[in-house]
């Protein structure tokens, strides 16, 4: 084979190879357009792809106790709502006593005293129905779990307490209420209900804001997360689609050089 020949062959493989370099280049540029990543498996880079993972595995974790924490916020709303409906009802019975104090005829305490024992069953009711998911705090001394980090390592317990007029010992209207130390009792019983109410509402109240400021917390760190995850694998757009413009133009290139080192060894080859 003339030398010419062989210069001729080698080009053509030359220039063949280099139009498949430029094609593989191509189609990964056009992956990282597509997907906006420039790290879209291990194979592009081990360190950052498996960083990333991680940090976007952690971040759905978060996003998953999140969740639960806003289930929370919602049990200890309806345990608050009961509260304030109760305390509601005591009040109006407090109300009802004061009416039985003013007067001296017996009938009238004794039907005052009926609508007491009313209210009283209302509160019992209001207290059995102020459960949220099946997860009622004011019917026993239930706890509600709470869990912030993903391995629950970091949790909070919102315990429950008997909210029905037995836990806040509320009994029956004393004697029908017929004389006033009978109601005067059971005044000073709805008072230390009250009382009762107001402390637990208050540590409620706490582990509210713990559960909340917890909620903000965590979207912190998931968007943290998210954001280093993303700086890891994202493509810069601008210059990939740089990328593609001069790849484009190479391959043109390459593609008009093989089909030039195409023709001038079919022209040598006719001069045999």
């Amino acid at each position: 084979m003339a030398t010419s020949d062989i210069s001729l062959t080698a080009g053509m493989r030359t220039n063949l190879l280099n139009l498949q370099q430029t094609s593989q280049l191509l189609n990964r540029t056009q992956q990282r357009l597509s997907s906006g990543k420039q790290v879209n498996s291990a194979l592009d880079n081990p360190t950052n792809y498996f960083a990333a993972q991680n940090a976007n595995q952690r971040a759905s974790d978060l996003a998953d106790r999140k969740d639960g924490m806003s289930e929370a916020v919602q049990t200890v709303s309806a345990t608050n709502a009961g509260i304030t409906a109760i305390t509601g009802l005591i009040n109006a019975a407090k109300g009802i006593a004061q009416s039985a104090l003013s007067t001296s005829d017996t009938s009238t305490r004794s039907k005052l005293a009926t609508q007491y024992d009313t209210i009283r069953s209302q509160i019992d009711n209001i207290s059995s129905d102020s459960g949220y998911r099946g997860l009622n705090l004011l019917s026993s001394t239930n706890t509600l779990t709470v869990n912030f980090n993903e391995d629950a390592s970091s949790s909070l317990d919102v315990v429950g307490f008997l909210a029905n007029s037995t836990g806040l010992s509320l009994t029956g209207a004393s004697g029908a209420w017929s004389t006033n130390s009978d109601i005067t009792t059971d005044t000073a019983n709805m008072d230390t209900a009250i009382s009762t109410l107001r402390s637990n509402t208050q540590t409620l109240a706490a582990n509210l804001n713990i559960i909340t400021t917890r909620q903000n917390f965590t979207d912190s760190m998931i968007n943290t997360l998210q954001t280093g995850a993303d700086n890891l694998t994202l493509a810069d757009m601008n210059q990939e689609g740089a990328n593609m413009l001069m790849l484009q133009t190479r391959q043109s290139l390459g593609t008009t050089s093989l089909s030039m080192s195409s023709q001038a060894a079919q022209a040598v080859l006719r001069l045999f």
